[in-house]
């Protein structure tokens, strides 16, 4: 690479003028990537690349000032985006966004780094962030998790986010099902498993399939009712276009809504027919006037089908933009795994400073703004990424600086 360390040295300055005299490690070697430099080489420049930097932070902000206009025809040409892109189609009323967290424990640094698009675009723009606890699935609840997942969102948000129960909202979903039924968009089927898998394999459309809208509700009645059918007997479809001819296996009528008798946290028996995340999602993100939606790249397939279930409910489907998976080498993420941790003595509490959660992240003294700046940085990519703790906390440390000064 041609003036490496003229480069460097450029990058470094110029993004610690703009965080406030302090560069941060990543951000310099994300714009000399961007340069031309390759990660095989990191080996033999990222002991370097520290250097520099470690010379350009001892600057005072006039040095560094001084120092850049000596190299800023070696940057120039870049332009260095300053916060997150530009949003398409954004209504003078703002925009509407949301994060839709699972209450299987606290949230951790994964959930916060998908939180901040979204509810950064609502600061830019104005408008509404919503939390959706999402707890249609009556076996995975860790019922604490309520009271957290709100907690802690509201810290981050500055309490400007508004909660919402999914469990709360099952007569909406119920009322949905039958306008999907009226419109003979979905069918209740009574294949086993291992049966529609095999047709759905084989491109071959499910004999359920043929029910008229007039029998598909008396089956979904049947569904509700304690003396129809039972758990794992019927499923509600929906019925694609393409059927079982679709190129994407994932979109061959897939299902919408289960028998679920297992008690609800909440709900305890109340219902026994529960929404599956297709439909869930899409009856509140219709209701909700979702304008625009962040979330990560694994939900492809289901962002395709709750466009599908949008398309013939004549809604329009709003703005999705995907963003990639960043691995952490030492933390464990799951909070599920985590709360298993905990209750097996290995780790304290929620709180314990060895895992990532927000209560921990709190308690350690970092400010969601240092977050913030982090998301900012990261920007909206689909690449995953895989970083060390140590990595993620000297830019987090540095962000932090930056947001407390």
């Amino acid at each position: 690479m041609k003036n490496f360390d003229d480069k460097t040295k450029a990058y470094a300055l110029k993004n610690a003028l703009a965080y406030n005299g302090k560069a941060a490690q990543g951000a310099v070697i994300s714009a000399l990537f961007n340069d031309g430099l390759k990660k095989e080489d990191m080996k033999k420049y990222g002991k370097k690349i520290s250097v520099i930097i470690s010379e350009v932070n001892k600057m005072n902000l006039g040095e560094q000032s001084i120092e850049f206009e000596k190299l800023r025809d070696i940057v120039s040409e870049r332009k260095v985006r300053e916060g997150l892109p530009e949003l398409p189609d954004v209504k003078k009323s703002g925009v509407i966004t949301r994060f839709s967290p699972s209450p299987s424990g606290a949230l951790t640094l994964g959930h916060i780094l998908t939180i901040g698009p979204n509810f950064l675009y609502v600061k830019k723009y104005g408008g509404k962030f919503y939390v959706r606890i999402e707890d249609t699935n009556p076996e995975n609840i860790y019922k604490p998790a309520y009271k957290m997942i709100e907690k802690e969102s509201k810290w981050l948000c500055d309490n400007e986010v508004e909660i919402v129960i999914q469990s709360d909202r099952m007569d909406l979903y119920y009322k949905y099902a039958e306008k999907l039924i009226k419109k003979d968009a979905v069918y209740v089927c009574t294949c086993s498993g291992d049966e529609f898998r095999e047709l759905a394999k084989n491109k071959k459309d499910c004999p359920c399939r043929k029910s008229n809208a007039k029998e598909s509700l008396v089956n979904w009645k049947k569904m509700l009712d304690k003396k129809g059918f039972k758990m794992g007997e019927a499923v509600l479809r929906f019925k694609s276009k393409e059927g079982m001819k679709h190129k994407n296996p994932a979109m061959r009528d897939f299902p919408l809504a289960r028998i679920n008798e297992t008690s609800h946290a909440r709900q305890k028996n109340k219902y026994r027919v529960w929404p599956l995340m297709n439909l869930s999602v899409t009856v509140d993100d219709i209701e909700m006037k979702m304008t625009h939606i962040i979330r990560g790249k694994d939900h492809k397939d289901n962002a395709e089908r709750q466009k599908m279930i949008y398309e013939v409910l004549d809604k329009k489907f709003p703005w999705v933009g995907f963003i990639g998976r960043l691995h952490f080498k030492d933390f464990e993420m799951s909070s599920t795994k985590i709360r298993q941790g905990i209750e097996s003595g290995k780790y304290s509490g929620w709180d314990d400073v060895k895992i990532p959660t927000a209560a921990s992240l709190k308690k350690q003294g970092y400010k969601p703004e240092a977050f913030w700046k982090f998301v900012e940085e990261r920007g909206i990519a689909e690449v995953d990424k895989i970083i060390d703790k140590k990595d993620f906390f000297e830019v987090l440390d540095n962000f932090r600086k930056i947001s407390s000064g």
